[in-house]
């Protein structure tokens, strides 16, 4: 007996050793030593990851079954499966280890230090993780950041067709005061309703991770009840994807640290009207809201005074407004898009059709644009990274 227990004790010396020592891929030239803890939250996620059609050429990997971390590449593992129940042992055990996410106890340095987001290749496939702040920072070992998977919800009153803006915080750390859409935020890993997409859900439009993620956020923003939001969540409308990056140097200077890099999926929704919806807005997340008709957006946007998300500036010219308004000016810099690019009908100009067709849904293609020139540059001296829209 004395012997047996002397052997549980050294494995689980040997299992809580290798997991401590954990070193996450690199990302750029940021290398991350995880906590026991977050090392099994890793693991815990390279299983989900199998699960769930996700490509294993898409992770590092010395074994073309599995994601080796670093530490574990040099030691001896006799075949596949061993690495893999290796993974899928710790993950069963380690599923308890998922908690709730709660907005209203952090700050927003908090967020950027906790918040684990999915970090992808430029096709989309997820290779690795890395923390909200570490994929936001621009610099010369990483000049646009690390490309990671974002979602831009878009709220409309199918009674007059208004869109629900947002005007971003002043203590947000990346880009501030600015008027956006709805709500703009990430899928997590780790959270307690599954926030990660596989190819297959991208392929046939339900992206339900990425729904999940649109859900919490709207009620963390926004303040729009749960109840109201499972509602909602039924009618949320899977369009497409778009790859972008901006250096936020209208906030931070020529050499701003911050900016963003993310594959962005678009997701519509409609209420009824508005008065049936309730708001109560976080003010360390969001300062206004308003809701606009197309016109209105169109004048907002031509107001100096005002400052607008790039993405979704870029976003409303390109592919909500049809060029039927002319809200493209051949001398417009937004990205390189020009009118004569512009499709004749917007997703906005027919929400009946946007919401009930598949008119406007491309699930293969992704849609990808540099910034206006403002944008350019930051901490990293980023140039453009494309030749105009893709």
């Amino acid at each position: 007996r004395i012997i047996s227990m002397c052997c549980i004790s050294l494995i689980n010396c040997v299992v809580k050793s290798t997991a401590a020592s954990i070193v996450r891929p690199s990302c750029g030239n940021i290398r991350m030593k995880l906590s026991l803890p977050q090392a099994t939250i890793m693991m815990q996620q390279q299983h989900q990851f199998s699960h769930r059609g996700i490509s294993s050429s898409g992770f590092r990997s010395n074994y073309h079954g599995a994601f080796v971390p670093p530490t574990l590449r040099n030691r001896h593992v006799s075949s596949r499966t061993s690495l893999r129940n290796h993974f899928t042992s710790t993950a069963i055990a380690s599923t308890s280890n998922k908690t709730a996410w709660d907005g209203n106890t952090m700050s927003q340095a908090q967020f950027m230090e906790r918040d684990t987001v999915l970090v992808t290749d430029f096709n989309d496939i997820l290779i690795d993780s890395a923390s909200k702040r570490s994929s936001h920072e621009f610099s010369p070992s990483q000049p646009r950041g690390i490309l990671h998977r974002a979602f831009s919800v878009f709220l409309f009153d199918a009674s007059t067709s208004e869109l629900l803006l947002q005007k971003r915080a002043s203590t947000k750390i990346t880009f501030p005061n600015v008027w956006t859409n709805t709500c703009c935020s990430h899928p997590l890993h780790g959270m307690e309703k599954d926030e990660v997409d596989g190819p297959d859900d991208v392929k046939d439009g339900s992206v339900g991770g990425v729904k999940n993620a649109a859900v919490r956020k709207l009620e963390h923003e926004l303040g729009i009840p749960m109840g109201e939001l499972k509602m909602m969540e039924k009618e949320f409308k899977f369009l497409t994807r778009v790859h972008y990056w901006a250096a936020d140097t209208v906030t931070h200077g020529e050499k701003s640290p911050w900016g963003e890099h993310e594959i962005d999926y678009m997701l519509f929704v409609t209420i009824p009207s508005k008065s049936k919806l309730t708001l109560n807005p976080h003010p360390d997340e969001v300062d206004d809201v308003s809701w606009v008709t197309q016109s209105q957006l169109l004048e907002m946007f031509d107001d100096d005074t005002l400052l607008f998300s790039p993405w979704f500036r870029l976003i409303a010219k390109k592919w909500m407004i049809g060029n039927k308004t002319n809200n493209i000016d051949e001398n417009d810099d937004i990205g390189g898009i020009t009118g004569t690019q512009n499709s004749v009908d917007g997703w906005w100009d027919d929400l009946d059709r946007t919401m009930d067709t598949n008119d406007f849904c491309d699930y293969e293609t992704i849609h990808r644009f540099d910034p206006p020139d403002v944008h350019l540059g930051g901490a990293g001296d980023a140039g453009p990274l494309f030749d105009g829209p893709m």
